[in-house]
């Protein structure tokens, strides 16, 4: 009884971890936007969606402390949530290693976008055709935030794959 209370704890912990790394990152996002003068490019602001998705769900898993099926889906849909951001962030940097003269015409503004086409005509026009991408805006230690990004959206996937298969472990060994 005592140790399925400190898995709980563990499993409450680790979820809220997940979710303050999310919430730092964005704060970081707003602060590169806000302060910096950095507008988010459409993949940019799609992979911000990602992680406030993610980190709402590892949010929700935290306080609602759910049981074993609860639990998992909570962690699947984060692995589901950050693994299409880290997707997203492969784009963009594909997208900014192109050569200048392959880098797809840029597309129009999201909001516009968002305004006339269907909300799945949009993610395809960002994630195929727009060379707004492309463009580095600011690096560190040599890395650009797409690289920042991506590196972000495996540990966040990492630590939620751990929490799946400890509870899976969990559940094995329960079963025993």
């Amino acid at each position: 009884m005592e140790a399925s209370v400190i898995k709980k704890i563990n499993r409450k912990r680790m979820s809220f971890l997940v979710f303050l790394t999310c919430a730092l990152l964005l704060c970081f996002a707003f602060y590169l936007e806000l302060v910096e003068g950095l507008d988010p490019c459409p993949l940019c602001t799609l992979q911000r969606a990602c992680i406030a998705v993610g980190g709402s769900f590892a949010l929700i898993a935290s306080m609602h402390n759910p049981g074993r099926v609860g639990f998992l889906c909570y962690a699947v849909l984060q692995v589901l949530f950050f693994s299409i951001g880290g997707a997203l962030a492969g784009r963009q940097i594909y997208l900014q290693s192109l050569p200048t003269d392959l880098v797809p015409s840029c597309g129009p503004d999201l909001d516009y976008l968002l305004e006339i086409f269907p909300i799945f005509e949009v993610l395809r026009m960002i994630i195929l055709n727009d060379g707004s991408c492309s463009e580095v805006l600011w690096r560190f230690l040599g890395f650009s935030i797409p690289q920042w990004t991506i590196l972000a959206f495996l540990l966040l996937t990492v630590m939620c794959l751990l929490q799946i298969s400890n509870k899976l472990e969990n559940e094995i060994a329960s079963k025993s």
